[in-house]
């Protein structure tokens, strides 16, 4: 009988633990790029073939981490939305608590931010598995956005989009159709919001801000109200949403 009070289940648990903490760590010191099966093993002190039978590639790792990343920022934006949305809080509150918890996360998790939203990993190609993942930010956004129109809280735009539709079905299916005239290219208009948001995001992170503002969370804001004008949709500014 197995008295120790350990599973095989967290025997296989623990090592995987550790590979992902020092892996996060490294993606600080040495950026993605840089990381590799030997450096998680000397670092965390296991041996390599011991990181190798959790994970027989680095890009097996990177594929876990990345999945992580997506998850956990996704996770925070959707605790903020459902926090706001149960205190009532109107649309454009809800934008601004959802985006500023993916700002907090992502000062948080700066190497985890930058797997995500920095340049390319030479060499590795992200598998289908990490689709639904990175779905869930633009998501809640489009979760938002949906509500904001149902309930009347948006202004209409005063051009349309030119030309032909410019929208992939994946991302009509994501907002849950096109809506009709005239908020008809909303979708679009939300994903300049979603490219904005992230695009301020990259920004704050990799200080490009800090020399230009007194106050980068204040402006951060800012910056959400004046992209969400985009949409028709008015963020309250000096209140506290989180």
């Amino acid at each position: 009988m197995d008295v120790s009070g350990t599973s095989s289940a967290d025997e296989n648990t623990r090592p995987r633990a550790v590979i992902k903490t020092t892996a996060r760590q490294l993606l600080v010191k040495l950026g993605a790029g840089g990381l590799s099966l030997d450096a998680v093993a000397r670092d965390s002190g296991l041996a390599l073939s011991e990181v190798e039978a959790v994970y027989p590639h680095r890009d097996d790792l990177l594929t876990a981490l990345l999945i992580d990343a997506y998850d956990d920022s996704a996770a925070a934006m959707e605790q903020a939305d459902a926090a706001a949305r149960e205190a009532g809080a109107s649309a454009g509150a809800r934008l601004l608590a959802a985006t500023r918890a993916l700002r907090r996360w992502s000062f948080a998790n700066p190497g985890e931010f930058t797997l995500v939203y920095g340049s390319p990993v030479p060499d590795y190609h992200a598998p289908q598995d990490t689709v639904p993942p990175a779905s869930r930010t633009p998501a809640v956004l489009a979760g938002i956005v949906r509500s904001a129109l149902e309930a009347g809280e948006l202004t209409a735009p005063r051009r349309e989009v030119p030309g032909p539709p410019l929208l992939l079905p994946e991302a009509v299916q994501l907002f849950g159709g096109t809506p009709e005239a005239p908020y008809s290219d909303l979708i679009e208009r939300g994903i300049v919001l979603w490219s904005n948001l992230i695009g301020l995001l990259v920004f704050q992170v990799f200080s490009r801000t800090h020399d230009s503002v007194r106050d980068e969370a204040a402006f951060f804001d800012y910056a959400i109200a004046v992209a969400a004008e985009g949409i028709g949709l008015v963020v309250p500014l000096g209140e506290n949403t989180d």
